[in-house]
């Protein structure tokens, strides 16, 4: 037994000093990570195999030669020309950019070097990664073989360079006495320890002898064999205290090996991130500065500067900080109409003066000589109401709670969400404006004097025009909202009573939760319906937000009967990583009149670098049943809407490129239909509201307990208290989930019980199927005005 905890303990020791002594190589030779995926695409058949790398001169650590770098899927592998020098492997588009600019560089010194197949080479550093192929096999191992020794002499020298090289920061000095004084008192302690075995070595070697004595000793038998074990173990416990020690001492050489590397690896990282921080807020006052100069000479010409919306963006071509490849474009003449208008003859036209046609859009009454006088009541005075005036009924409030200034990073957050679903993301309130979802979907209200008048049209297509602009004035709220609405917790109901002031009244319940959807219903005295369910499909792609409302919006005029109905268009929340969010709209809305069969096909532009367009341009023309164009739309959704009645129309000539003809449209002098209201003063203080959207969280009397008024963390958001409505928001998080384990629990048991399991049930909608659409949706049930009336809402759900 003994002999076996003294062989063991030897072991022990020697596994120590092994292990100790093993500590070098794990410290230089770092395993490298797994090989990222392959790139999915091959090298263009346009690239030709280059020449061999070449060599520098003799004793030199210079290579040369070019490679194909993969830049996106768009056009898969460039050839670029690549320089390895002094431990930094940089590159260029041309040799002739090494005397100006370079593309990107990579630090050897830190870098993973991994190879995929036969021609490709995969480098990793800081974050940053360069996929490479080679022509040939050959040339990929020449480069290989030469980036692994100059990594191996930039470790060398990185490792090599002494701590009294005078580069070093003065900061650096507190770390450099820190660690010292830690080797000082190692080796203190070690002195201790050497005293130590110095007195066991010499108690042992008197109690050995003294054994000794003992077995000269004429003793019976036995208790010479005790005497002789008891012997044997001193020797181990000897043998034992003297590795103790000698692995300690093991231990200090290495520490004092290894400080210096240590220091300078940490000294490394300190300096890289210096950098970076100094490059960010390089980067910063670069785009500060841009801005302002993008706004102080708005008359630079196109070819020089290009303008993003509203000065979010300034791009000035032959510059470029790293390779932009990487840049996302789009081609403006894909996105063009596909007709093109023109200002009518007044010389050929029957009109009502020879003088007033100017082909200018100022909206004047005398422009169009109409049959009726819709038109002619609905533009001159209208857009001259604030949305003050419009609420002069009642006294409403014209102001919240100055947003607090609270700095996060985004990136830091939705780095690891990339390609999720954004309802399914964790976000801190920071992030958020002091409105839900339901109320965000209410604001879609806000010139809901445009259905007003379209009541009052007796022509379908002229009522058309007023639906059109209505359904692009619900994106004039969102130019300067960057901020997400809070995802409101199913049952969650908000409500918007304006039936005596503004002549409607409007509900939203939250009727599911994954995915998000919102039943939204709207009653006017003054003779329309609207009704719409909509689900939020949103993905986080790195560069940009896209944001997919997915669902139809219906429109119903009790008079007539018409019938209009149509869907969203994609928003997509630009600069993520850095620079300032901006927000754009693209796609295609097309609004049926399901009664008169007449169409509205409205294109809505994305943002271009190229194009010399409005940015946030918005086209479309309005048809009857039989395909015959009446009425011709342009505008930007973010300002206003005009509408040109089309006098003729004709195909123009077809070109050599072989797309199709354009139509070109007559048309009389446009006139706005639809135009924005100013915001508030101090917007920007108060998340950027209209004057509406200032009013949508006000307190109400009477409303529903699952209000979103009455939601507490929005409550404490919008009074400026943010960490508690951090924490407030995740306990109504976690409530909810609470619920539904609940819910699912019930589903399990009337599963396992043979029963029927309805799930969740929305309160005041239900659903039914669209007779025009035949899909499902949720419709207003009735009730909820009643309950308010009576103010009872013991059917109402408990969720905050």
């Amino acid at each position: 037994m003994g002999k076996a905890a003294a062989s063991s303990s030897c072991s022990g020791t020697r596994g120590l000093v092994s292990l100790l002594s093993a500590v070098p190589c794990l410290a230089c030779k770092q395993p490298p990570p797994p090989p990222p995926s392959p790139a999915a695409m091959s090298l263009s058949a346009a690239s030709s195999e280059g020449p061999p790398p070449l060599a520098g001169p003799p004793g030199s650590d210079t290579y040369k030669g070019w490679l194909f770098k993969w830049t996106n899927y768009l056009k898969g592998y460039q050839r670029r020309w690549f320089v390895l020098s002094n431990g930094l492997l940089s590159y260029y588009r041309t040799q002739a950019e090494m005397a100006h600019t370079c593309r990107g560089t990579i630090n050897l010194s830190t870098a993973h070097i991994d190879t995929e197949d036969s021609c490709n080479i995969v480098l990793s550093s800081g974050g940053r990664t360069y996929h490479l192929k080679a022509s040939s096999e050959v040339e990929r191992q020449r480069w290989v073989t030469a980036l692994e020794l100059a990594k191996a002499k930039a470790i060398r020298m990185r490792d090599n360079q002494s701590d009294d090289s005078g580069d070093e920061e003065p900061g650096s000095q507190s770390d450099k006495s820190e660690l010292h004084s830690t080797l000082k008192s190692l080796s203190s302690k070690l002195e201790d320890l050497s005293t130590c075995n110095d007195l066991i070595a010499k108690h042992g070697a008197a109690l050995q002898r003294s054994l000794s004595e003992l077995e000269n000793l004429k003793l019976p038998a036995e208790s010479g064999e005790k005497i002789k074990a008891v012997n044997e173990r001193a020797t181990l416990f000897r043998i034992t205290s003297n590795a103790m020690i000698n692995a300690c001492r093991d231990f200090l050489e290495l520490a004092e090996t290894h400080s210096r590397k240590w220091q300078r690896a940490l000294q490394y990282e300190r300096e890289q991130r210096t950098r970076l921080e100094e490059t960010i807020e390089q980067l910063a006052k670069q785009h500060n500065s841009l801005e302002r100069a993008c706004r102080g000479a708005p008359g630079l010409t196109v070819n020089t500067v290009t303008r993003a919306p509203k000065g979010n963006v300034l791009t000035v071509k032959g510059e470029a900080s790293d390779e932009d490849e990487d840049t996302e474009y789009f081609d403006a003449m894909e996105d063009a109409p596909s007709f093109i208008t023109v200002a009518a003859d007044p010389t050929k036209l029957h009109r009502r003066t020879d003088s007033n046609l100017s082909g200018a859009s100022e909206g004047r009454a005398e422009d169009w000589n109409l049959e009726d006088s819709v038109f002619e009541c609905s533009t001159r005075s209208s857009f001259d109401v604030t949305g003050k005036d419009v609420m002069s009924k009642k006294s409403r409030r014209t102001r919240i709670p100055d947003k607090p200034n609270y700095s996060l990073n985004l990136w830091s957050i939705m780095k690891n969400c990339i390609g999720k679903e954004l309802s399914k993301i964790p976000m801190p309130v920071n992030f958020n404006e002091p409105l839900s979802m339901l109320q965000r979907l209410t604001e879609d209200l806000e010139y809901h004097e445009l259905l007003d008048k379209a009541v009052k049209c007796e022509s379908s297509t002229e009522q058309m025009c007023f639906v059109a602009a209505f359904s692009v004035s619900s994106y004039s709220t969102t130019v300067h909202r960057t901020a997400k609405p809070f995802n409101p917790l199913l049952g969650e109901t908000y409500e918007l009573d304006r039936l005596d002031e503004l002549g409607f009244r409007s509900l939203c319940e939250q009727v599911s939760h994954h995915p998000p959807a919102a039943a939204h219903h709207v009653y006017s005295r003054r003779g329309w319906t609207l009704w719409q369910e909509i689900t939020i499909a949103s993905k986080f792609r790195g560069k940009y937000l896209s944001i997919m409302p997915l669902g139809a919006i219906h429109l119903e005029f009790h008079s007539s009967g018409n019938h209009y109905i149509w869907r969203k268009v994609t928003s997509t929340v630009h600069n993520i990583i850095v620079g300032k969010l901006w927000i754009d709209q693209s796609g295609d809305i097309e609004i049926i009149n399901y009664k008169s069969k007449d169409k509205c096909q409205l294109k809505f532009s994305p943002y271009s670098y190229f194009s010399r367009d409005v940015p946030r341009k918005v086209t479309g023309v309005v048809m009857d049943s039989e395909g015959k164009a009446h009425y011709v739309m342009s505008g930007t959704w973010d300002e206003k809407m005009e509408f040109s009645k089309i006098v003729q129309s004709s195909t123009g000539c077809s070109n050599t490129e072989g797309k199709l003809p354009k139509t070109v449209y007559q048309t009389l002098s446009p006139r706005i239909l639809w135009k924005k209201y100013p915001l508030p003063e101090n917007a920007e203080n108060m998340y950027c509201f209209s004057n509406l959207a200032l009013t949508l969280n006000e307190m109400e009397d009477g409303m529903a307990p699952t209000d979103s008024r009455l939601r507490p963390d929005q409550r404490l958001m919008e009074n400026g208290k943010w960490d508690e409505a951090n924490m407030e928001k995740q306990r109504l998080e976690e409530k909810q989930r609470a619920v539904r384990r609940q819910r699912e629990a019930a589903a399990v048991v009337a599963l396992e019980e043979g029963k029927d399991y309805e799930g969740y049930i929305p309160l005041w909608f239900e659903r039914k199927v669209d007779p025009a659409t035949g899909e499902l949706i949720c419709v207003y049930k009735g009730g909820y005005w009643e309950a308010k009336e009576k103010q009872d809402w013991s059917m109402c759900p408990s969720i905050f």
